[in-house]
C-alpha cells in the first residue's frame, strides 16, 4: 500500500509541473509559448560570424544590439520603437524557441550577426565605440529605452509572427516582396512613402566605364560590341514594377532584371534611370536597399510629424497585428 500513496502523489505532483515547464505552442494563435512569465529573459541561440561562435544571450539585449547596428541612433524615439518591434520579430520567426528553424547552415544557432544572412548585430561596447563620446552613452540608452517601452512586442499577421523586413531608403514608394524575391506575402505590399526624401542616399549617381560593365556582366552582353556598331542605346530600360522599379532592361544584346543589375554593379537600388556618355554608362537611384517593407528614414520621417510607432509599423506592413510573445 505504502509503494501504491507514493505512486499515486508521484503523479499528481510531478506531470502537473512537467506539464507547466515543458508544454511550447508552435509560434500560432494568441500565446506564443504558455509559461512565459512578462519579465522572463527569453534565450536566443546568437552565431557570431567574426568570431564563429554560438552565443546565447536574452532576446531582448539582442534586440538592443540590432536596433544599434541597423538604425541611426539619432532617429526620433518612435522610429527607434518601430525598429526594436521590426527586429525582435525578425528573430521570435527564425526562434527554435517558438518553432521557428533556426540557421539551416549552422544547427544550433537561431540567428546570425552577418547582415548577409540576418540582422546586422553589434555589442554595447561596439556601439559605444561607433559612436564615440560624448554621445555614446546617451545613444545607448535611448536605444535600450525604445527596447524596453517595447518589450515583447512583435508583428503577426492570422497570429504568426511575420518575415519583418526592413531598409533604409524607399524612394516615394516601398517595393512589393513578390516584385523583389517573385514570392508574395499580404503584409509586404507597395506602400507610398513620403517621408525620405531627405535622406542621406535619397538618390546617388554611378558611373560605369563599358569596358568594366561588361566585365561585370560577361563579354555575352555584348555591351562593347553595341557601343562600337553606333547603337543609340547600348542600355535601354524595358518595364518597370508597380513601385516605379526597374522590372527588366536590355544592356548590349542581353535582358537583364533590374535586381540582377543592381547586385552586379553595385548600384544602391534598382529604382534606376541610366544614361550614356560617351564611353561611360551613367546610372542615377532613388532609395537604398531591396526596398520592401519598412523604410527606416520614412520610419524617422513620419515619427518627426507625430506619428507613432504603432501607426509607423501598420503603414508599411500590411494588415498586421501588435502582440506580446508573454501574453500580456
Amino acid at each position: 500500500m505504502t509503494l501504491f500513496v507514493l505512486l499515486i502523489l508521484g503523479i499528481i505532483i510531478f506531470i502537473p509541473a512537467f506539464v507547466v515547464y515543458s508544454t511550447k505552442s508552435s509560434g500560432t494563435g494568441e500565446s506564443f509559448r504558455s509559461g512565459i512569465r512578462k519579465g522572463e529573459d527569453i534565450p536566443i541561440r546568437v552565431y557570431m560570424h567574426e568570431q564563429d561562435k554560438i552565443v546565447a544571450m536574452p532576446l531582448e539585449q539582442y534586440t538592443a544590439g540590432v536596433v544599434a547596428a541597423e538604425m541611426p541612433a539619432e532617429f526620433d524615439g518612435e522610429a527607434l520603437k518601430a525598429q526594436a518591434i521590426a527586429a525582435r520579430t525578425y528573430a521570435v520567426k527564425q526562434m527554435g524557441f517558438f518553432g521557428g528553424s533556426g540557421l539551416a547552415n549552422r544547427p544550433g544557432a537561431d540567428v546570425s550577426t552577418d547582415y548577409r544572412d540576418n540582422q546586422a548585430w553589434i555589442s554595447e561596447g561596439q556601439a559605444k565605440q561607433k559612436w564615440g563620446q560624448p554621445k555614446a552613452d546617451m545613444y545607448w540608452k535611448k536605444i535600450t529605452q525604445a527596447v524596453d517601452d517595447t518589450r515583447g512586442l512583435i508583428l503577426t499577421y492570422n497570429g504568426d509572427p511575420i518575415n519583418a523586413v526592413f531598409h533604409s531608403t524607399s524612394g516615394d514608394r516601398t517595393a512589393s516582396a513578390k516584385e523583389v524575391w517573385g514570392y508574395d506575402y499580404p503584409y509586404l505590399q507597395s506602400k507610398v512613402c513620403r517621408w525620405d526624401q531627405r535622406a542621406p542616399r535619397y538618390s546617388d549617381t554611378r558611373p560605369w566605364a563599358l569596358a568594366d560593365m561588361e566585365k561585370r556582366l560577361g563579354t555575352d552582353a555584348g555591351v562593347m560590341a553595341a557601343a562600337k556598331s553606333g547603337s543609340s542605346a547600348v542600355a535601354q530600360i524595358i518595364s518597370r514594377t508597380d513601385s516605379g522599379r526597374v522590372e527588366t532592361i536590355r544592356i548590349g544584346s542581353k535582358t537583364f532584371t533590374g535586381i540582377a543589375v543592381r547586385e552586379k554593379l553595385e548600384l544602391r537600388s534598382s529604382n534606376f534611370t541610366v544614361n550614356q556618355k560617351g564611353d561611360t554608362m551613367v546610372f542615377t537611384t532613388t532609395g537604398y536597399g531591396h526596398g520592401v517593407g519598412m523604410c527606416q528614414y520614412g520610419a524617422h520621417g513620419m515619427a518627426l510629424e507625430g506619428y507613432d510607432f504603432r501607426r509607423i509599423l501598420t503603414h508599411y506592413y500590411t494588415g498586421v497585428a501588435i502582440k506580446n510573445i508573454y501574453g500580456s
